[in-house]
């Protein structure tokens, strides 16, 4: 089996974590959406209540 450049190696590596930061930055402004509001109310924050 043919081994693979190194510079393929740090692609590959480039890729995923990239994909690995976007993937995150979805999920968190996706479950922590920013509450914006312009009077002085206290923002309430999403309490889960995770049961495994």
């Amino acid at each position: 089996m043919p081994q693979m450049a190194p510079l393929s190696w740090l692609n590959l590596f480039i890729f995923f974590i990239a994909v690995f930061l976007i993937f995150n930055s979805l999920n968190y402004f996706f479950f922590n959406k920013p509450c914006i509001s312009h009077n002085k109310t206290i923002m309430k924050k999403n309490n889960y209540n995770w049961k495994w």
